[in-house]
């Protein structure tokens, strides 16, 4: 079997682009080779900013000769019928064969095609995938039409180490052929690296002073940071979207400490940390063993050799463009906490939260009101405290520093309000009120952090349902999808004892008290917003799915759920997961089967009529094991209760009830001669069934 090997030289590609580049590049060879008939299996792939390199192994260096047998019509078809035959083959009526058939004699196409050989096949191949490259962004030079992410310089295709003829026409009657050789470092100019296979490239590549191995480009860069960080006793910031960032931006990397003036220790770590991060791409450094103080320096990553020269004057000149930008941030954060909250609040008038929702001052208003409306709720809250902490979320939008990093929205409000003096509450709830931003992000850790985060993202989503934004397929341009998830985790999680349906209400009727318009509507009477409980219950079979919980026993659970209502959503999580632990006990497994003879055969009855009887007379029970079922039927509960203890006695209840269900079939006939037994035993089992149905609906339940 052959290999193919491809190599593509570029100026430098976006670091974020990188990783899915490269992947496409193979996948994209690949899918065309097996269009054709080619066993393509996918190699090594390496990725720096200039290059690209892909093998594909498995490969027939030509495929097989085929041949296609096509049958015709009958040799005794008229003249036309045959004559088009032909035409649509290729082949005139000599060429044709003759077969007899069960129906007759039949002319046949015998049709011969020549297997694909890999070399010829290759031109077309990589032209195309080149051509249909599913770049983003992409763009055109000089006077050529094909676009790619950066002008293109050099594709290398190679099969078992002999170079490919080919091109890639650029259009404008520029070409670039198929080639064998690679360029090195920019800064280090060399001879061409010949190229024959993928270890020899990577091998080759190194003595021309670039990684292109990104997994071991990025690995050396975490080496260096921790050896350079450990010559001044300091500790690396952990970053790893910088590191991945970086490792996308360097071909040779070697690390570089430089310092931070005294004079700008003073600003909160987020603002260093940031400064540096975001402009200057430089990582973060702490002592050894007191992570929770940033040390006045940082590490830079350079694109070249190391050399002690060199290093000096790169430490020192990414020293003075970083004294420059924490001299900005000095002057933000100081004029920032010279202005009052109130004022900064009072700019927000001015900020558009979203066309059709007003301004972020009017969804600072909604947010007070519902956070009071939570905090009411909530035995431990106060309300005044949880107004005051929604009233301020939002202010620092509008500071200098936010406007200049918004990264650090919330974070800088919590400084600044700590500046001005208020309650170490308020200030956790600004710090925190944007979380969860993901799944592995945290949910706000104090209770006021939780409460406004929750008042935060309710009046987005009912605000953005209200205007018809819901999302669609993969599209949330909102991030609607993340909001319902935090409102549900910060709940579960934090263990609130709140209706999420009554919150959802209030949200709503202060959207619509504002005038804005309700599903296409603006009268306060006729909007509706029915899709929004469904949506987050959606979230919600999400969430429990991805728990590990089965698609059939989240069902047999949510529908329980009034319609229109969200209900109470740590409820449900707290059934689900003790009705599949339940369920995958040998006592659930037995009690499933028995609510399956019980349901299907209560099914049957339904069909005949409608009204079955719901009163059992145990004065009609003829077998002791009729007995035993009412009674167990009857110990269980009227309501699957709400805490643990609770769902774990019905779940108990449930348990007792699989051997008397058992014993009954297996010692009475339901349909018995007499008319009243008959009806009772139905009876019987229905009221099996109405308890069952209490716990969760098992005729949810598959197999």
């Amino acid at each position: 079997m052959s290999v193919l090997f491809v190599e593509i030289g570029c100026e430098e590609i976006p670091a974020r682009l990188q990783e899915k580049a490269i992947a496409d590049l193979r996948d994209g060879l690949c899918r065309r080779l097996a269009a054709l008939g080619f066993t393509a299996e996918p190699g090594r792939m390496a990725v720096s900013p200039r290059h690209m390199a892909v093998e594909v192994t498995g490969l027939e260096r030509a495929l097989p000769d085929a041949q296609t047998d096509r049958r015709g019509p009958r040799t005794d078809a008229p003249d036309k019928a045959i004559d088009g035959f032909c035409q649509s083959t290729g082949l005139s009526r000599d060429q044709l064969v003759t077969r007899e058939t069960e129906k007759g004699a039949f002319y046949f196409a015998v049709i011969k095609q020549q297997g694909a050989v890999l070399a010829e096949c290759l031109q077309t191949v990589i032209a195309e995938t080149v051509a249909d490259f599913p770049w983003p962004k992409s763009q055109r030079w000089a006077g050529t039409s094909l676009t790619w992410v950066r002008p293109l310089h050099a594709v290398n295709v190679l099969v078992d180490g002999k170079p490919v003829t080919g091109w890639i026409d650029l259009g404008g009657a520029m070409r670039i052929a198929f080639g064998m050789t690679a360029t090195g470092h920019p800064f280090y100019p060399a001879d061409p690296v010949s190229l024959s296979d993928f270890d020899s490239y990577i091998a080759a590549m190194n003595d021309v002073y670039v990684l292109v191995d990104q997994e071991y480009r990025k690995a050396t860069i975490a080496d260096q940071l921790a050896k350079v960080a450990a010559t001044k006793q300091l500790q690396l910031v952990a970053d790893d979207n910088l590191l991945d960032e970086v490792t996308g931006l360097v071909e040779w990397p070697n690390v570089i400490i430089g310092q931070i003036e005294p004079d700008f220790m003073f600003l909160p770590p987020e603002v260093l940390v940031t400064s540096m991060r975001v402009h200057q791409k430089f990582f973060a450094l702490t002592p050894k063993g007191a992570a929770e103080n940033l040390a006045p320096y940082f590490l830079t990553v350079a694109n070249r050799r190391s050399d002690p020269v060199n290093d000096k004057l790169i430490a020192t000149g990414n020293e003075r463009v970083l004294r420059a930008r924490l001299a900005d941030a000095k002057f933000f954060y100081e004029q920032d906490k010279q202005t009052p909250l109130d004022s900064l609040a009072k700019k927000l008038e001015a900020v558009t939260f979203y066309e059709g929702l007003g301004s972020v001052a009017e969804k600072t208003e909604r947010m007070v009101a519902l956070a009071g409306a939570i905090a009411s709720r909530l035995e431990a809250a106060d309300p005044n405290t949880a107004r005051r902490a929604a009233a301020l979320a939002k202010v620092d939008l509008v500071s200098e520093m936010v406007v200049e990093f918004p990264e650090l929205q919330g974070i800088m409000g919590g400084y600044y309000a700590a500046a001005a003096g208020e309650a170490a509450n308020v200030v956790d709830a600004l710090t925190q009120h944007y979380r969860p931003q993901g799944p592995s992000d945290a949910i706000p850790a104090s209770l006021y952090g939780r409460i406004v985060a929750i008042a935060d993202k309710v009046d987005t989503l009912a605000g953005f349902f209200g205007m018809g934004a819901r999302p669609t397929g993969s599209r949330d341009p909102f991030a609607l999808r993340r909001a319902a998830l935090g409102i549900l985790r910060i709940i579960d999680e934090g263990n609130l004892d709140l209706s999420l349906d009554a919150l959802l209400a209030d949200a709503t009727a202060l959207h619509k008290s504002a005038g804005h318009k309700v599903d296409g509507h603006n009268d306060d009477a006729s909007g509706d917003y029915s899709d929004l409980p469904e949506f987050i219950l959606d979230r919600l079979r999400v969430r429990l799915r991805e728990s590990g919980i089965p698609h059939d026993v989240v069902a047999a659970v949510l529908a329980m759920c009034p319609a229109g209502a969200v209900g109470d959503v740590r409820l449900w999580g707290r059934l689900a997961k003790a009705l599949d632990s339940f369920l995958s006990s040998d006592d659930g497994k037995l009690l499933a089967g028995g609510w399956r003879r019980v349901s299907s055969l209560l099914a049957a009855e339904e069909k005949k009529t409608r009204n079955l009887s719901a009163h059992v007379d145990e004065d009609l029970f003829v077998d002791q094991t009729e007995t035993d079922l009412h009674e167990a039927v009857q110990r269980l509960p009227n309501t699957r209760g709400k805490d643990e203890l609770a769902i774990l006695s019905a779940m108990q209840g449930l348990a007792a009830l699989s051997a008397p269900i058992d014993r009954f079939f297996d010692a009475v006939v339901v349909n018995a001669d007499e008319d009243n037994v008959r009806k009772n035993r139905l009876a019987l089992l229905a009221s099996v069934r109405a308890k069952m149905q209490v716990i969760a609906d098992f005729s949810q339940l598959e197999g």
